[in-house]
């Protein structure tokens, strides 16, 4: 099983979808660096040399952030929304949908489970 950027890459899988389990990697990107690295997508990654497991490391380091630095920049990213009171950045404090979803009626996986409100009684129907 190749290890590139700290991940285990799947074995019986192609090598195309194999870089997307990378943190950082969708499909146009794997694809790029296929193209860059001249490695047919369609190969299995078991059959990856070290040379070309090696090529693909050199190049996803060199010109795309990824895994522990990608986590890094994003979550700095939120931290800097918040500390300069950008109304993203509320939204993210709040633990609120950041982008302009309605929250009257939906949201409830950003807003967590509903929690009830001491003195209000549910009125019965008779």
């Amino acid at each position: 099983m190749p290890r590139i950027a700290g991940v285990d890459i799947p074995r019986n899988k192609p090598i195309g979808v194999a870089l997307t389990y990378i943190f950082g990697v969708g499909q146009a990107t794997a694809e790029k660096i296929l193209l860059k690295t001249d490695i047919d997508a369609v190969r299995r990654a078991d059959t990856l040399s070290d040379q070309e497991v090696a090529s693909i490391q050199n190049l996803l380091f060199k010109d795309f952030k990824v895994e522990g630095d990608l986590r890094k920049d994003t979550s700095l990213n939120i931290k800097r929304l918040m500390e300069i009171g950008a109304y993203r950045g509320l939204r993210h404090r709040k633990g609120l949908p950041v982008r302009g979803q309605r929250t009257h009626t939906n949201g409830r996986t950003r807003k967590g489970p509903r929690r009830a409100i001491a003195g209000k009684k549910i009125a019965t129907k008779k």
